[in-house]
C-alpha cells in the first residue's frame, strides 16, 4: 500500500473529472473501504485504484442531489466559487469561503 495524504480536505469543494458533479467532502478513507460489490459495479476500464484516499461527498448536478464515493485520481478542485446546495450541508457546515465550508464547530463525528 502507498503511504499516502489526502490530497483534498473536509469542506472543500471539488467535482469529478470524468462525470457532471461536484459536491462538497464530509468524510475521507485512507484506502477504498466500501464492499466489494460496489467495486464491481465500476466499469473495469473505468475502476479506479484500491491504494488510494476515496472521499464520502455531499454529491450534486444538474438533476438531484445525494451521497458519492469517490477516488481521489477522479476529483479536481472545483473553481466556480459556488456553495453545494445539498441539503445535508447546513447540518455539517458552517460558513463557506468560496472554496470550502467550516466544518460546525459542535459537530461530533463518530
Amino acid at each position: 500500500m502507498l503511504n499516502q495524504t489526502a490530497k483534498f480536505r473536509i469542506g472543500e469543494i471539488v467535482r469529478h473529472r470524468l462525470f457532471p458533479f461536484r459536491g462538497v467532502i464530509y468524510d475521507v478513507d485512507p484506502e477504498f473501504a466500501n464492499t466489494e460489490e460496489w467495486w464491481e459495479a465500476i466499469p473495469e476500464n473505468l475502476r479506479p485504484r484500491k491504494d488510494q484516499p476515496f472521499y464520502h461527498l455531499l454529491a450534486e448536478n444538474d438533476e438531484t442531489h445525494y451521497v458519492a464515493y469517490v477516488s481521489e485520481q477522479n476529483l479536481l478542485h472545483d473553481t466556480s466559487g459556488e456553495p453545494v446546495e445539498h441539503p445535508t450541508v447546513s447540518d455539517l457546515f458552517a460558513d463557506f469561503d468560496g472554496k470550502s465550508y467550516a466544518r460546525k464547530p459542535d459537530l461530533k463525528l463518530n
